[in-house]
């Protein structure tokens, strides 16, 4: 499981010429499919992929909006993602009975199949260019705030126009530094159904020790069934199985949605991000991570609460934890030093380009400064009750939705709606005693940083003792019952208003200050930051032409490279393992935890070809958000499942290693292989191999 960029916890935004192009390794990249990288697939692998070819792995590939990537492998709606992507879901459809994270869930029919509470996920149907339309809104217009509220108010426009016109969910992202818009629509699917999962001790063998490692032997796989008005999906875009699965040498190709990366940063960026963000981010994860492992520590039904929590923080903590000392290697800053002193070397001399973009980067490196200051107010004033953020969020929608769709707050656009809606009214079990741990670890942490008298705490508190606090809220609301949100979201301003629930009125109280620091950070920061941000990749466009990738933003990308091993601990990391030595690692180990066997493996030793391909490393470029991406060959048909990168590929954030950096995949081989001889779901291997 990868990590991800950090600048969206301060919520800043994320005529060509043709110059020498950047150093980059030959695999390097996380490519849109408006803009893949045929040039060089031409001239190092002799392929050239087809607009079929990438219209149908862009349409086969799909977004799973609580994180993670998939891929539909049947025509009737079969979806592909990773057993971590699935985990929230199997949590929520867990009961006191039926632990389907402990013992995995298979349907052996589709009556048997299993509702996600509330799973939506986008499959990319649409892309159109904006950036005329989004930069001529703010031309003219010489105060910053008002041009970036211009173009703020544009975006909404035109995501309104294309959902009301196509009934698609429409997003308008910004691509290489602000320089390019896009309207992404998406098909937006809420009826998915859980099919298959292995048990987690299966998914994630090996536990944290190994995770960000390679060797692995982890059958991280999961299967849903995607629904349209109550039937299977049948859609003639999925992929083929290619039971033989990848092979040493190959090319493959990975197609997914990278959730973020910092590779155009300024330096000044770089090191704001390693001296004040990820110390405090650190922090934060490891104070919360060791309350709940102590809640957790109280018996097995508060574990069964927070595992999955514990689970996203530790997998958090060591990414973040390896991005950290990346930018603390010397060589790696020096790397990224060099890169931009190229640019900025490459802009000075062209008179034109210096007067257009020279002063970009030290006008970020001044917006920077002050924010070092002001960083931590903003990231701990957070108060992490879903509750409570449940209620926040129906204070504000209320509030925002009577207003013209262009000023309301980002997150309420009219074309979002929905998908907000969706994810408010889940109907997914909320834990009292849960619920009060969360508010009062972060509300505790939150006073040592900022002091009791901080205005967003004495919102909250009102003087009074957290703990006592959060006693109240937790034990007054009534917000855990999904008929009270939908009662409040349906009767607007006056209902909310007119509510006594405590929940409700500590959101009132906090939403003023809420808003107040987003519209200084608009304001002061992101008014100023988006125009050099902007400039930069308008200098990058005219100093090396399109031939780039832009930073990741959790939408869909298209990565390549081969199966190959790389050098580590003085040997050779293989392209791929086997169940041979997935039985040889728990005999090693002594089957103790986290390397012990399930009782199905045990049971299957006999029955299994152990020699079977299980994981294997690609040198495709990929970052978290990936997780669940299908790896493709030349034909596009399946042979792997992405779930994970080595430890050397955690400095990928901000560079990429072609000798080191290693995508981890499931091989396509060892799904079939255990689908049919571990857990006996012959029919669903039938359905992925196309034998029905």
């Amino acid at each position: 499981m990868q990590g991800r960029k950090l600048w969206a916890l301060l919520g800043l935004a994320g005529a060509l010429g043709m110059g020498s192009l950047p150093a980059m390794d030959a695999e390097e990249g996380m490519w849109t499919f408006d803009n893949p990288p045929i040039k060089a697939l031409e001239s190092k692998y002799g392929f050239t992929p087809t607009q079929a070819w990438l219209d149908h792995l862009r349409l086969s590939s799909v977004r799973l909006n609580d994180g993670g990537s998939g891929s539909f492998v049947s025509p009737d709606g079969l979806l592909l993602t990773n057993h971590h992507v699935a985990r929230f879901q199997l949590q929520k459809n867990s009961t006191p009975e039926h632990d389907y994270l402990r013992d995995g869930f298979y349907a052996a029919s589709e009556d048997e199949e299993m509702k996600s509470p509330d799973l939506e996920i986008n499959v990319l149907v649409g892309m159109k260019n904006v950036t005329e339309r989004v930069e001529h809104a703010s031309e003219g217009i010489a105060d910053q705030t008002q041009a970036l509220k211009a173009r703020q108010s544009e975006i909404a426009a035109i995501e309104k126009e294309s959902k009301d016109a196509t009934g698609l969910r429409s997003d308008v992202i910004s691509l290489y530094n602000d320089s390019e818009y896009w309207l992404y629509q998406y098909k937006a699917y809420t009826d998915v159904r859980l099919v298959f999962a292995p048990e987690e001790q299966a998914a994630f063998f090996g536990g944290d020790p190994d995770n960000f490692t390679y060797p692995r032997y982890d059958l991280d796989m999961a299967l849903y069934r995607v629904y349209e008005n109550g039937k299977p999906l049948h859609t003639e875009n999925y992929l083929k199985w290619n039971t033989k699965g990848a092979t040493p040498g190959e090319l493959v190709f990975v197609s997914g949605n990278p959730g973020s990366t910092s590779r155009q940063d300024t330096m000044s960026e770089l090191l704001f991000e390693r001296d004040v963000i990820e110390p405090d981010l650190l922090e934060y994860l490891d104070r919360v991570t060791e309350a709940e492992q102590n809640f957790a520590s109280q018996g097995a039904k508060q574990a069964e609460r927070v595992e999955s929590s514990i689970f996203y923080y530790q997998n958090d903590i060591k990414a973040i934890r390896g991005e950290h000392e990346a930018l603390l290697d010397k060589e790696v800053i020096a790397k990224k030093k060099a890169e931009e002193d190229d640019l900025r070397a490459k802009v000075t001399a062209n008179p034109v380009w210096e007067k257009e973009y020279g002063g970009a980067w030290d006008t970020i490196a001044r917006i920077i400064e002050p924010e070092k200051a002001d960083f931590e107010k903003r990231f701990f004033r957070r108060t992490d009750s879903q509750l409570f953020n449940i209620a926040l969020e129906i204070v504000q929608y209320v509030a925002e939705v009577k207003k013209p769709d262009g000023e309301r707050l980002p997150e309420y656009h009219e074309a979002g709606l929905s998908s907000l809606r969706f994810q408010l009214l889940s109907p997914a079990p909320i834990y009292p005693d849960v619920e009060k741990l969360n508010m009062t670890t972060t509300l505790k942490i939150a006073e040592e940083k900022l002091g009791a008298q901080d205005a967003y705490l004495q919102a909250i508190t009102q003087g009074k003792g957290i703990d006592e606090t959060a006693d109240a809220l937790v034990e007054g609301t009534k917000l855990a019952d999904v008929a009270v949100r939908k009662a409040l979201l349906d009767g607007g301003e006056a209902a909310v208003a007119a509510s006594t629930d405590p929940m409700i009125e500590a959101a009132k109280r906090v939403d003023p200050i809420v808003r107040a620091d987003y519209l200084y950070h608009r304001d002061h920061v992101s008014s100023a930051l988006t125009p050099a941000e902007e400039e930069i990749g308008k200098a990058r466009f005219a100093v090396y032409g399109k031939n780039t990738y832009p930073d990741a933003t959790f939408t869909l990308r298209l990565s390549y490279g081969t199966v190959e091993g790389y050098p580590y601990n003085g040997t050779q990391a293989p392209p791929f393992t086997t169940f041979y030595g997935l039985y040889d690692r728990a005999a090693s180990f002594s089957n103790k935890h986290p390397w012990d066997l399930t009782p199905k493996e045990t049971a299957a030793l006999g029955k299994l070809d152990l020699a079977t391909p299980m994981d294997f490393v690609c040198s495709d470029d990929i970052i978290g958000g990936n997780s669940g991406s299908p790896v493709v060959d030349r034909n596009g048909d399946l042979v792997g499942l992405i779930f994970d990168g080595n430890i050397e590929s955690l400095a990928g954030d901000f560079v990429y290693d072609g000798e080191k950096n290693r995508a981890v995949a499931v091989h396509a081989a060892a799904m079939i292989e255990t689908l049919r001889k571990i857990y006996g779901a012959n029919a669903l291997a039938d359905e992925i191999e196309g034998k029905q």
